[in-house]
């Protein structure tokens, strides 16, 4: 599942080699995480989440086939690096 989004999301982006896709397992499935670069957000997001829906749409055919279930989480570098940040920034105050 996890090339299927990378090969979508490097064809729609400008910077390919910032494309990363992630995936972790819980309780109701795996979600995958793709990661782009800032600047391509919009292309991969599209007018009104158009293509967003239409990657999630694919993922979601395909996870159906292997009768799995997957989420598809689109986040930014910057975004990741806020999370890590703020989660860095939590850890040192409880210690």
């Amino acid at each position: 599942m996890t090339k299927l989004v990378e090969t979508i999301a490097k064809s729609l982006v400008d910077n390919p080699d910032k494309v990363l896709v992630t995936e972790t397992d819980d309780s109701n499935g795996s979600v995958l995480q793709l990661q782009v670069a800032g600047s391509d957000m919009g292309k991969v997001i599209g007018k009104q989440g158009r293509i967003a829906k239409a990657l999630r749409t694919v993922v979601k055919a395909a996870a159906t086939k292997e009768k799995k279930k997957v989420v598809v989480e689109i986040v930014s570098e910057e975004e990741l690096q806020e999370q890590a940040n703020a989660a860095a920034a939590q850890e040192t105050e409880e210690n």
